[in-house]
């Protein structure tokens, strides 16, 4: 069993229930959750929107490969309504990324793993340091906490959902 760091992101629509509908579709179809960071609000990353995004980082155990967990979170995103228009960023009901698979490292032309971008954005290194600060990225040799202390990003990133928050969420009846 493998796992995963999962980043999930949404600046459309009910944001916070897209991010509990996303953690409860890969619980249901890629693997157990195994802890998951406060939900965070910051600006979009790369792009101009008038939303905010809602950011979360979990940690999954999963029996299936990274190719297979890609085209789960691809299907995920679909179900809940991802629409992909060209290849600049865009405003967006979800998205998931894969920022670690195990100490993997991949490059392929559709999956590179660890996430290309992860270390040079402050929205994802502040939530993955709550779960996950002592993770040592594969290929930069350095900890989560490391990495958020040399970040160049200087983006405001708050606490908007803490973790028994979110659990209540997570466990309420849909």
């Amino acid at each position: 069993m493998a796992k995963v760091y999962f980043s999930l992101g949404s600046n459309q629509g009910e944001r916070l229930n897209s991010l509990v509908m996303a953690t409860k579709l890969i619980g249901n179809k890629i693997g157990k959750v195994l802890n998951y960071s406060p939900v965070v609000e910051s600006e979009p990353w790369g792009f101009k929107a008038e939303t905010t995004f809602y950011n979360q980082i979990l940690l999954v155990k999963t029996e299936f490969s990274p190719q297979t967990v890609l085209t789960k979170i691809l299907e995920i995103e679909n179900t809940l309504g991802r629409k992909r228009i060209g290849k600049e960023y865009s405003s967006r009901s979800i998205d998931i990324d894969i920022l670690f698979y195990d100490e993997m490292q991949i490059h392929e032309d559709n999956l590179v793993i660890p996430h290309p971008l992860l270390h040079k954005r402050k929205f994802i290194l502040e939530p993955l340091s709550t779960i996950a600060a002592e993770l040592i990225h594969p290929a930069l040799h350095l900890t989560v906490t490391e990495i958020l202390q040399q970040v160049k990003d200087n983006s405001r990133v708050f606490n908007v959902i803490e973790k028994d928050e979110f659990a209540k969420l997570l466990n309420q009846q849909t």
